[in-house]
């Protein structure tokens, strides 16, 4: 070959490596942009959602996502001072509670005040979990048990009991469980957890069959890890395990659940209840 064609078939090789490098970089710069400068809109003009767990991780996320879609965003949480963050960062259309999710009372209250205040509540995002810790099943203390359960699965029952009436009297309404691909296939060493997100898979189903008729759509989503705090509540051990499952090769971003949420949440999904929507990375098998 003449040094001038090898030159320039060098060049080429070099040209093709380049912009395969820059492609990369502008997706992954994409993946991380703000969402109004990424996302497709979805329609939330004027709806009022309330968010469980909403002062950070994929609560936090889809709040953004609500308020960037043009609704407003009601955060409850534990955490009195990271909603008070969270609402000072989120701006005017965003309001917070502290709220004890497992105290009937606490949630009943604080659904009133929410609807008294924005005269609707039309999406219901139960999205606050914990994972207990990570442990064989045997050697899981009872209390940690039953707390996981308490506020995982109890908790979304209590305030889809206090937010339900509310969307009824106004025909309308759309409740997003977070789940979990746990939930599907059952973790090792965290039989709590798997067992929590299997019973909110079952609770979507039955709520769902029973508002069909109503204008209200309750459906979940079962996603992969997402690197959140909630990751300080697992081992690496377990953390690692679970990287391992997910074809995709790593964990969820906060920002791509909260988007499947906010579909979940709008008009848009119209003949859609009581479903299970993946988004594991490649990992669920169903």
């Amino acid at each position: 070959m003449p040094v001038f064609d090898r030159t320039v078939a060098i060049f080429n090789v070099y040209i093709a490596r380049f912009s395969a490098i820059c492609h990369e970089a502008e997706r992954l710069n994409r993946r991380m942009a703000p969402l109004g400068d990424l996302m497709n809109r979805i329609d939330l003009q004027g709806r009022t959602a309330i968010i469980t767990g909403g002062a950070r991780g994929i609560g936090l996320a889809t709040a953004e996502r609500i308020l960037a879609s043009g609704g407003s965003a009601v955060l409850w949480d534990v955490d009195g001072a990271a909603i008070e963050e969270a609402v000072t960062q989120l701006g005017a259309k965003a309001s917070g509670q502290t709220v004890e999710l497992t105290d009937a009372d606490a949630v009943a209250a604080a659904a009133k005040d929410a609807f008294a205040k924005a005269g609707a509540i039309d999406i219901l995002v139960n999205n606050a979990g914990i994972t207990g810790g990570n442990g064989k099943t045997w050697e899981l203390e009872p209390d940690v048990w039953r707390r996981t359960i308490e506020v995982n699965l109890v908790a979304p029952f209590l305030t889809s009991r206090a937010v339900v009436p509310l969307m009824l009297e106004k025909g309308y309404g759309r409740i997003v469980n977070i789940a979990s691909i746990a939930g599907k296939e059952g973790n090792p060493n965290a039989s709590h957890y798997s067992a929590s997100k299997a019973g909110l898979i079952g609770l979507t189903k039955s709520l769902g069959k029973e508002l069909a008729d109503t204008g209200i759509l309750v459906n979940c989503i079962t996603p992969a890890a997402a690197r959140t705090a909630i990751f300080d509540q697992m081992s690496q051990e377990h953390i690692d395990y679970m990287l391992s499952k997910i074809p995709l090769n790593r964990f969820v971003e906060p920002a791509e659940v909260a988007a499947m949420i906010a579909w979940l949440a709008s008009e848009d999904c119209s003949f859609s209840t009581g479903a299970v929507f993946d988004i594991s990375g490649g990992r669920a098998v169903y």
